[in-house]
C-alpha cells in the first residue's frame, strides 16, 4: 500500500495570531505528535491555549485508539485479531470504524477492479523482506501469497457488523486508507470541541476545515518535481477538502537494474516499475488516501477517468515515463490552484 511523504506537501497559514472573525479574537495553536508510525500536526484557531490544548489532545487521544484497532503492525490490533480468528464459515464481528473502512475499501476495490485492494497484505510483506534482502521475493513464496489476494473473498454483513475472510491465511493491510480516515476523524473531534478552523497533517494527508480566520482558505504547497527535497512552486487554496500524495521516491529496491517501488499492484503481485507521484483533492481524508493509493496503479489515463465520475476530485500524476518527467493532470486540478494575483 501507498505511504504519503510530508516532503510533498508544505501547509502554509494566509494569517498570523490575533485575527478577529465573528467578534472573537482567535488565536493560531500547533501541536504535534507521533501515531501510526509518523508524525501528526494539529493547527488550530481557538480563542486560548486551554480550549486548544484539550480539543487536539481528545483529536489525538482518538487517532491512537484507531490506531489500536486499525494497524496491521501491531500484532493486537482489532485487524489483526480479525485476520487470525476469521476465515471460510467463520465470520467475526467488529467495531463500527473498522467495518467503516472495509467498506470504503470494498467499494474503492470494485470500481478499480482491484487496482486497490486491502486483501494484498500476504504480498506486501513479501516485498517488505525483499527491500531488506535487495532480492526479489522467492517465486513460489509470491505465488502463494498472491493465491490468499482478492477482494472477492472480503465478505461484509452490515446487518450485524460481521466479516468473513473466505480464504485461509488472509491478512489485511490499510495502509492506504487508514491515516486518511484517521485524520477525517481528528478533525471531527476538533468540531466536536467547537473549534471550525482547523488543519490535521498525518504526514502529508491534510484534512482541512474551515479556513484560517480573514482567509478564503489553506495554502498548500506542491512541487512540479518528484525530487525529495523539491522546490515548492505551486499552491493550492482549499477550505473544507482533503489532499493526499502517494509516491515512492524514498522507498523501492533497485534489483539486476530494475526498479520496484513499494507499492504493490494488487492485480500482478509485483512492485510498481514506473517512478511516480499522485496529488489527490478529495472532499475527504478517507477518498484522498485512498484515491492517491489507487491512482498510483492505475495509471493517469484510468486514474484520471475513474475522478471523473467523482464529484469535487481532482489529481495531479507525475510519472517517470521513458526516462523523462511527465505531468498528467485532471481537469478539474487547476480551479484549485492560487494563481499569482491571488497570493
Amino acid at each position: 500500500m501507498s505511504y504519503i511523504f510530508q516532503a510533498c506537501l508544505l501547509l502554509s497559514t494566509l494569517s498570523g495570531n490575533q485575527q478577529c472573525t465573528d467578534s472573537e479574537i482567535l488565536n493560531r495553536y500547533e501541536f504535534q505528535e507521533v501515531h501510526m508510525g509518523v508524525q501528526w500536526r494539529v493547527v488550530l484557531y481557538a480563542t486560548d491555549k486551554a480550549i486548544a490544548n484539550n480539543a487536539a489532545q481528545n483529536a489525538f487521544q482518538r487517532v491512537k485508539e484507531l490506531n489500536k484497532l486499525l494497524s496491521d503492525y501491531d500484532p493486537e490490533s482489532e485487524l489483526n485479531k480479525l485476520c487470525r480468528l476469521s476465515g471460510p464459515g467463520k465470520p467475526v464481528p467488529v467495531s463500527s470504524p473498522l467495518f467503516e473502512v472495509l467498506k470504503r475499501s470494498q467499494a474503492l476495490s470494485l470500481e478499480t477492479e482491484g487496482a486497490f485492494d486491502v486483501t494484498i497484505s500476504p504480498v506486501v510483506r513479501l516485498w517488505r523482506r525483499a527491500r531488506r534482502q535487495n532480492k526479489m521475493p522467492d517465486p513460489t513464496r509470491l505465488a502463494e501469497a498472491r493465491a490468499k489476494v482478492g477482494f472477492q473473498s472480503l465478505k461484509l454483513l452490515e446487518q450485524n457488523r460481521t466479516v468473513e475472510l473466505l480464504k485461509d491465511e488472509m491478512r489485511l493491510d490499510l495502509g492506504g486508507i487508514a491515516k486518511g480516515y484517521a485524520a477525517d476523524v481528528a478533525l471531527q473531534v476538533l468540531k466536536e470541541h467547537g473549534i471550525e478552523r482547523a488543519m490535521i497533517d498525518a504526514s502529508g494527508d491534510l484534512v482541512l476545515g474551515d479556513p484560517p480566520p480573514d482567509s478564503c482558505g489553506w495554502k498548500i504547497g506542491i512541487s512540479s518535481s518528484d525530487a525529495p527535497q523539491a522546490k515548492i512552486d505551486r499552491f493550492l487554496y482549499l477550505q473544507n477538502m482533503a489532499v493526499a500524495t502517494s509516491g515512492d521516491a524514498l522507498q523501492h529496491i533497485v534489483i539486476d537494474g530494475k526498479r520496484y517501488s513499494h507499492i504493490v499492484d494488487p492485480r500482478t503481485g509485483l512492485g510498481l516499475t514506473d517512478q511516480s507521484r499522485v496529488t489527490v483533492i478529495a472532499p475527504n481524508g478517507t477518498s484522498a488516501d485512498s484515491l492517491a493509493s489507487a491512482i498510483s496503479v492505475l495509471g493517469p489515463e484510468a486514474g484520471i477517468k475513474l475522478l471523473s465520475q467523482k464529484a469535487g476530485t481532482a489529481c495531479l500524476i507525475l510519472r517517470h515515463e521513458n526516462g523523462k518527467l511527465k505531468s498528467y493532470e485532471s481537469p478539474c486540478f487547476s480551479r484549485y490552484e492560487l494563481k499569482p494575483n491571488q497570493e
